[in-house]
């Protein structure tokens, strides 16, 4: 099957393309055979948002769109916008938005973009309730470069990539609002010293592969301007030291449960 048309843009041929099931299969998704692809962690996102119906819900770097859909699925009623710099994976993003009857806003814009940029798409400060995102988070200096444009820019950071994306998550949230995140588990110093700035009230979620290893991931909800201790949750294994799947995982990643921090 052919890959949809496009605007020139990053990706200006992503080729063949899949079409997945996630949620128990609430939700299909077409994406590249190659390149950046939605997995896991972007349902662990969806599944650590704290939304409410009426909510102005905004996923950064929404790639095709899995997280903020899958947010979407589980909370009718939303305002979801998708913000992606690629405009072929926006293309994509926009289809299975349609193709699962999700009203959405998808957006071509950098995440890291000035305010002005963001306030001519309609994304103005103090506008949002909830952002969600899944920032570049491999280092260059320590990870080899893929060869596929679109995958490094999915998956590699700059040195300012966390603190940009943050910061204009914090720039467009409303006072109150929240911003929930995924980063790599050793970069735990980095987000938090970017969320120092503007944020408080976090609760932070360990991920392991199993349980005898270290954390691989981190979810992170933190609130706008808010002032109650940090807490950490006790830590979510993947895996059991049998290696089999553990069923709240996967309750999760069926569409039937939600992450300890996506309550409040």
């Amino acid at each position: 099957m052919r890959a949809l048309p496009t605007n020139s843009g990053l990706m200006t041929d992503p080729g063949e393309f899949t079409e997945d099931a996630f949620l128990g299969g609430q939700l299909r998704l077409r994406q590249p055979k190659s390149g950046h692809r939605a997995g896991h962690d972007a349902m662990l996102l969806a599944a650590a948002t704290s939304a409410r119906s009426g909510d102005r819900v905004v996923d950064f770097g929404a790639g095709v769109g899995a997280a903020g859909l899958a947010v979407a699925k589980r909370v009718a009623g939303i305002e979801l916008v998708l913000v992606e710099l690629d405009p072929s994976l926006a293309d994509l993003a926009r289809a299975n938005a349609a193709s699962n009857a999700i009203a959405a806003d998808v957006i071509v814009l950098d995440a890291t973009s000035a305010a002005d940029a963001f306030a001519a798409v309609g994304l103005a400060p103090d506008s949002v309730d909830v952002v969600l995102m899944n920032p570049p988070f491999n280092d260059a200096a320590r990870h080899r470069v893929s060869p596929d444009k679109a995958r490094e820019i999915a998956h590699v950071a700059m040195p300012a990539t966390l603190e940009s994306w943050i910061h204009a998550g914090r720039r467009i949230l409303k006072s109150g609002g929240v911003l929930t995140l995924i980063w790599r588990a050793d970069g735990l110093a980095d987000v938090l010293a970017a969320l120092d700035r503007g944020f408080g009230s976090l609760a932070i979620l360990p991920v392991h592969g199993d349980a005898k290893g270290p954390a691989i991931r981190i979810l992170i909800r933190a609130i706008k301007g808010g002032k109650a201790p940090a807490q950490i949750h006790a830590a979510l294994m993947l895996n059991d030291e049998s290696a089999v799947p553990n069923k709240q995982v996967q309750d999760v990643l069926a569409g039937k449960g939600v992450l300890p921090i996506a309550m409040r």
